[in-house]
């Protein structure tokens, strides 16, 4: 039995879901977001909740109800909330900065880095080494943190680089004399 499917989605005031067949449909004060559902899986609304059941007893139909359930709940949450992820900027001369659709990074290369914005997403640097990413769709958001952080990965000796906020960087010894 899976303990994350087992539970409801309870959908807060607000939050208007269509659910359809297959296809489910959730709109909030932040935005619409909608999602098909896999066949092995079967969500109802009952009383102000989403409850995610599997069709069968088959190995395939349980691996996704748990997964099926969680993604009901980030559409919920991000029509609701809308997810935020935090990135940090370590290192001499490495900044961000964000004009108009375009976030420009200072990484230690020849040139700057060009990010486009995409459309959904809201990125602020609040200072030169901090940059948030929001929006509603939390594997849009997640991707983009982890493009951002492509371009520099921490590196183990002085732990220069883009990281996630709060993410441990695992230090190295240099080299002994």
């Amino acid at each position: 039995m899976s303990r994350i499917g087992k539970k409801p989605v309870s959908i807060p005031s607000g939050v208007s879901v269509d659910l359809s067949g297959s296809s489910l449909s959730v709109k909030g004060p932040k935005g619409h977001l909608a999602m098909t559902l896999v066949d092995d899986v079967v969500a109802t609304q009952e009383d102000g909740s989403i409850v995610v059941k599997p069709r069968g007893n088959t190995k395939r139909a349980r691996s996704m109800w748990g997964l099926q359930r969680t993604l009901v709940s980030n559409l919920v949450t991000g029509v609701s909330q809308g997810f935020t992820v935090k990135l940090q900027i370590t290192g001499v001369g490495y900044r961000a900065a964000v004009q108009g659709k375009t976030l420009t990074l200072q990484l230690g290369f020849s040139h700057d880095v060009v990010y486009p914005i995409p459309d959904g997403i809201e990125i602020k640097t609040a200072t030169p080494t901090e940059i948030e990413i929001s929006g509603i769709d939390k594997q849009k958001v997640g991707q983009i943190a982890a493009e951002i952080r492509e371009w520099r990965k921490p590196e183990p000796y002085k732990g220069k680089g883009v990281r996630y906020a709060g993410e441990f960087i695992f230090r190295k010894e240099g080299k002994k004399k």
